[in-house]
């Protein structure tokens, strides 16, 4: 996960330079709204002046799906769509390949205008570049798993032999292709779901479109399909849209969160960005129940690295930095910013008195260390265990930043918990 960014977060369908750089946006969507209703531009022009669903229903009869919802979706991102029942996220979803049909705005994929598609050009949207999984399985009863799997490249007329190739391919990154001969009533709950991901993945879209595809499923079950779904992303690397009204959920597979309240989105961020810094009192009070340590990481709490000191330097040059900072210990460095361990106030005391010109002796290499997306929950015990700070490093072992006991603790606070 990134910094907080607060650009981000007063623009909720923009995204931060950094984060952008050289990556396609997959889908773009802007100022999108639906209306449900016979006069839905009466409703439109309320939207503009900013009027509530309730007055706009009230005044017009016309009830609001979306209101004025723009957002980008990197390519190979999972992008939740998250908020209570009516928030508007599957109206929203289907939306997007329409299954409902927009009232207003622009939904733009590889830069192509779906609001301005034919039906020729839209059957080719649906059967080849955005698939969908829904909530209950829609599998066909009297068909074979690999004949379900199947179906969506029979309609496109591929000769079968193909299809059944591609089927067991699927099946087999699923997890199921031992099952392919079984009809679906003789699959567990999260082996049919299995089944339908596997069929959404058979057509090889860019886009999968998932509208609480998890939610029909027990707890234990749920969280497995979670985890196939981030395994199988680190396979497939799809575009996904993910609907879902679990917070949990949520956080747990987001790359980026779109929370949605009567058919606004009111916040887009990072799971950490939308725990840390929540827009307004709604999104705080969605969020407070949150284990901040299951979603926070390292990246997030620690404090720039700025005492430090060369591993080419001497006692006394460590002795310093640590009086003027204040610390009893110290990380040092190489040239290129690497770590090379920690030295204490103690044993720099000691090695200046014996007149030693270097930390090479004093040097202690077995330092905790992190990676910026390690959990805090994970460092809790380390820091709990260890009397020196935790390292946050990058896959160089370059030195990114440094994790205390304090940090930890403060990071953790939220800003609607200080006010």
């Amino acid at each position: 996960m990134v910094e907080q960014d607060k650009e981000r977060l007063d623009h909720p369908g923009e995204r931060s330079a950094d984060k952008g750089k050289n990556v396609q946006k997959k889908i773009v969507v802007r100022n999108l709204s639906k209306i449900f209703g016979d006069h839905p531009e009466k409703a439109l022009k309320l939207i503009e002046e900013g009027c509530s669903k309730e007055e706009i229903l009230e005044k017009t009869g016309q009830t609001v799906g979306v209101s004025n919802a723009s957002f980008e979706v990197d390519e190979g991102e999972i992008f939740v769509l998250m908020g209570l029942s009516g928030s508007g996220k599957s109206t929203l979803m289907r939306c997007l390949n329409r299954l409902i049909e927009p009232t207003s705005g622009e939904i733009l994929i590889d830069g192509k205008n779906v609001v301005d598609l034919d039906e020729e050009g839209l059957l080719e949207l649906r059967r080849k570049k955005a698939s969908m999984v829904f909530q209950r399985f829609a599998l066909f009863p009297h068909r074979t798993v690999i004949n379900n799997v199947a179906f969506g490249l029979e309609i496109q007329g591929i000769d079968e032999k193909e299809r059944l190739e591609r089927a067991r391919k699927v099946l087999e990154m699923v997890g199921l292709k031992q099952w392919e001969n079984s009809l679906p009533d003789q699959l567990s709950g999260g082996m049919q779901q299995r089944v339908g991901l596997a069929r959404a993945l058979a057509n090889d879209p860019d886009i999968l479109l998932m509208d609480e595809a998890f939610s029909a499923l027990d707890p234990l079950i749920r969280r497995e399909m979670q985890n196939e779904l981030l395994s199988l992303q680190s396979k497939v690397n799809k575009t996904i849209i993910f609907v879902t009204h679990d917070l949990d959920e949520a956080l747990r597979i987001g790359d980026r969160i779109a929370l949605m309240k009567d058919g606004h989105i009111v916040q887009i961020g990072t799971p950490e960005e939308i725990l840390t810094n929540p827009a307004n009192k709604y999104v705080r009070k969605f969020v407070e129940d949150v284990d901040m340590t299951k979603v926070l990481v390292a990246e997030g709490v620690m404090k720039a690295p700025v005492e430090t000191v060369a591993l080419k330097e001497g006692p006394r040059v460590a002795l310093r930095a640590m009086r003027e900072a204040g610390i009893s210990s110290i990380f040092v460095v190489t040239r290129e910013r690497k770590l090379a361990g920690i030295v204490t106030a103690d044993d720099a005391y000691e090695a200046r008195e014996r007149g030693e010109k270097d930390l090479s002796k004093i040097l202690i290499t077995d330092v905790p260390t992190a990676k910026p997306d390690t959990p805090v929950s994970d460092l809790i015990p380390v820091l709990a265990e260890s009397k020196f700070p935790v390292a946050v490093v990058n896959d160089d072992n370059k030195l990114l930043g440094v994790i205390v006991r304090g940090a930890l603790l403060a990071g953790m606070v939220r800003k609607g918990d200080e006010e």
